[in-house]
């Protein structure tokens, strides 16, 4: 015990980690992660009651209606979406760290947010045929190396053994960055920028689809368009903040 103790001491004198996020000393049994159980914990998920349409925690005044202010005169494509946290503080350092920054090693602590948030609130996993990921395109795929998208739904689908089917729903066009434009502007850019190469995989299937961040719909609105037009039954959204 002494020895092991010892070894413990050595290891985070030699190689000391702080977190991500507040920079803090981590201790060795939480390094797996480089994000400290405190900045962890701050992440504050939505609460119920939910909006049926993107999945934000609701306001005392919007109740009654079952849909935040943002979403009641909104038209998507999907049944519903749900989502993990706000995308605020330490969800969007995280996220862009993840997306921007090459940390494709914080997908397991993201992912398992996501999974905590799916098995506390009983989401309907078990009516889904197939987990989807929101493609990017061919250059910014080659621009990043991989899609968040994909490796967070990845995760989920092996968590819950549900299938993940990664190149039905294809992004064919190379359009500018959602995060860059208005919420108007990012309807129009992102119309057309998808296809599907499989029709017969989707028919009659019901989807979820999953992104790490919903904004204003757009982008999954459309993607699931493209969906239901190859037949899909029922496509839902799961991300991890909006």
């Amino acid at each position: 015990m002494m020895i092991n103790s010892l070894v413990r001491s050595l290891k985070e004198i030699l190689y000391p980690r702080n977190c991500l996020l507040c920079r803090e000393r981590i201790p060795l049994d939480d390094q797996k992660d480089l994000v400290c159980l405190k900045c962890l914990k701050e992440i504050s998920p939505h609460l119920p009651p939910f909006c049926r349409k993107c999945g934000r925690g609701l306001a005392q005044e919007d109740t009654a209606q079952h849909t935040c202010g943002e979403c009641l005169n909104a038209r998507f494509y999907f049944e519903r979406a749900w989502a993990v946290c706000p995308y605020k503080k330490n969800a969007r350092e995280l996220i862009h760290q993840f997306k921007y920054k090459n940390k494709i090693f914080l997908a397991k602590p993201l992912s398992d947010l996501m999974i905590d948030f799916i098995r506390h609130y009983h989401l309907p996993l078990n009516h889904c045929d197939y987990l989807i990921p929101i493609p990017l395109s061919p250059a910014k795929l080659r621009e990043r190396e991989f899609n968040q998208a994909e490796v967070l739904a990845k995760e989920i689908a092996g968590h819950f053994g549900i299938q993940l089917l990664s190149n039905n729903l294809k992004r064919v066009r190379n359009t500018p960055a959602q995060a860059d434009l208005d919420k108007e502007s990012r309807w129009k850019n992102i119309s057309g920028a998808f296809r599907i190469t499989n029709p017969e995989t989707i028919k009659g299937k019901t989807i979820l689809l999953v992104d790490d961040v919903l904004t204003t719909g757009a982008t999954a609105s459309e993607a699931s368009r493209v969906l239901k037009n190859a037949r899909a039954s029922a496509v839902y959204v799961f991300t991890l903040a909006n």
